[in-house]
């Protein structure tokens, strides 16, 4: 590696390099004392990049470089699987910043590996600040697979800056491949995310076309090459979609009125919930029901707001899977949705919006689409150019406190089916449980206790997601339960099972990415839950 490589003599810069002892701290010359080494701590990440850049591989390097100078490492920062576009998620980069600007530091000296690691920011300017920050406070930073000794000379400073510029460049280059990458997906007739929904399936296929198997909910794929296409789900689902077409277009049922005659013929929805008048409104709105694939209606790209993007910049294959309705009837069914609203000015549309809001005293997507007689939220969306500029013109600013209440209100809806869940799961595998109804904690062979929480998820400024946790100590279960709902707060995203044991704080906060610490407890389902509970019999046991 470069960074091992050079001479463990003085080292030769670009601007015409400085002996290494120039570098050490000294006690007085004249009283004989040995020269102490200069000590440091080394800062690593790694995103997701190539191997050469694995956390391991620059602390070897660093520690190589440290070596040949005589410089002692005291500390590591490492930030693993964290991306370089901003220091937010960075805790080691942040925590290092922190240290440095509480004077709390034993070290004078910070090795990174090169420019990139220390961050790819889109600013060059932020680089540039927050080691400007470390150098206030008397903290050189020295980046040592670099060509280049960071002293400070005008020479080194161009250098740095146009290796600050390359970096952020890379990722946007990296970023606009991967979106044209997906985009190409997308036009083959992968499917890129999501649940299938009512009446459809994901689909496992390898790098052939050769089907794998069908993907339960919540499982992805695990090999690089494999791909995931949309297919028919179950003959009965895909006649009650079929169902739900006809009674819209040809009967001219509502879909207030069709998701009643599916609640009183005990037919859930895929998720296992009662229908709605807004989940019949997805399912007659959804252009996956007639075979179209498309994507890029949102965007989040390099960690900035994500942002709805014109109908222009979807991305678009045509009859990418086997339709579940015909294209006739798709349309029909649009175009009566269409003229709901467009009958009606944009005065009357918005004199509904503001009645509702007065009614309410907050607006949503799901407040608006299960209120009858009013306008779908995405007829407010494509009349408005976006459901915000409708909020705007009604006076209703979207605050999270108001979304809180209304998630909060859903997810203790689902709380008793969750729960309903384990149980079932518990008992299919042989175990004794039961659930204390005044707790609502479940008892499980008489052995051990289970608390269920579920995490609603947040979304913050900038686009990360984050999951709050409070636990309520006094039930003192052995295992809680924790559920982390996906971004939309509809459907289970993941579950972490941690023991009372480990149980430090009442309080707990998730991001997408956490600590081994943390993620070690995390699990895609509760088979593993149900293994554990599984009563094993004395004598195979013995």
């Amino acid at each position: 590696m470069r960074c091992g490589g050079r001479s463990p003599g003085p080292p030769q810069s670009i601007s015409g390099g400085r002996d290494v002892t120039s570098r050490r701290l000294h006690d007085d010359d004249r009283s004989g004392q040995p020269e102490r080494p200069l000590r440091a701590a080394e800062y690593v990440r790694m995103s997701t990049d190539h191997q050469k850049y694995s956390t391991e591989n620059q602390s070897d390097a660093i520690k190589q470089y440290a070596e040949a100078r005589g410089i002692e490492i005291v500390r590591t920062y490492a930030d693993a699987g964290k991306s370089g576009l901003k220091i937010e998620g960075r805790d080691a980069l942040r925590q290092l910043i922190e240290d440095v600007q509480s004077g709390s530091t034993d070290f004078t000296l910070v090795l990174v590996y090169d420019v990139s690691r220390w961050g790819r920011f889109q600013d060059a300017d932020e680089s540039a600040y927050y080691e400007y920050i470390c150098r206030r406070a008397g903290i050189a930073v020295e980046y040592c697979a670099e060509q280049f000794d960071n002293d400070g000379s005008p020479i080194s400073t161009i250098v740095k800056g146009v290796k600050r510029a390359m970096a952020g460049e890379y990722s946007r280059e990296l970023s606009t491949k991967v979106f044209a990458g997906q985009g190409r997906l997308i036009e083959k007739g992968y499917r890129q995310g999501g649940p299938a929904g009512f009446g459809l399936r994901r689909t496992l296929i390898d790098e052939h076309g050769a089907t794998k198997g069908l993907l339960e909910r919540g499982e992805q794929k695990s090999i690089q090459t494999d791909r995931v296409i949309l297919t028919l789900g179950p003959a009965e689902e895909v006649d009650l979609v079929r169902g739900i077409y006809r009674a819209f277009v040809h009967q001219g049922y509502s879909e207030r009125e069709i998701a009643a005659d599916l609640n009183e013929r005990g037919i859930p929805t895929d998720l296992g919930r009662p229908w709605t008048r807004g989940t019949v409104h997805q399912i007659l709105i959804n252009e996956k029901y007639v075979g179209d694939n498309v994507w890029n209606r949102r965007s989040f790209k390099l960690k900035k707001k994500r942002v709805q993007n014109d109908p222009e910049m979807w991305i678009r294959a045509q009859d990418a899977f086997a339709a579940v309705v015909e294209r006739e009837l798709f349309e029909a069914a649009r175009t009566i949705i269409g003229a709901r609203s467009f009958r009606l000015s944009d005065e009357e549309m918005l004199q509904s919006l503001r009645k509702l809001y007065q009614q309410r005293g907050l607006l949503s997507g799901i407040v608006i689409d299960e209120c009858d007689g009013m306008p779908s939220s995405s007829a407010y969306s494509s009349r408005f150019g976006s459901l915000l500029r409708a909020y705007s013109l009604v006076g209703f600013t979207p605050d999270r406190d108001y979304r809180y209440v209304e998630i909060n209100r859903e997810l203790r809806k689902l709380h008793p089916g969750i729960l309903r869940e384990v149980l079932d799961g518990l008992q299919a595998t042989g175990s004794a449980a039961w659930q204390d109804l005044e707790t609502d904690r479940v008892i499980v062979n008489g052995e051990f206790s289970l608390s269920v929480v579920v995490a609603r998820c947040i979304e913050t400024p900038t686009g990360l997601l984050r999951w709050q946790l409070r636990f309520d100590t006094s039930l003192a279960p052995d295992i809680t339960i924790v559920v982390r709902m996906d971004s939309a707060n509809r459907a289970p995203l993941d579950y972490y099972l941690f023991p009372r044991i480990d149980m430090l704080s009442e309080k707990l906060r998730l991001g997408e990415d956490n600590a081994l610490g943390l993620d070690a407890y995390r699990f895609d389902g509760l088979d593993l839950l149900y293994d554990i509970a599984t009563p094993i019999p004395l004598a195979e046991a013995a």
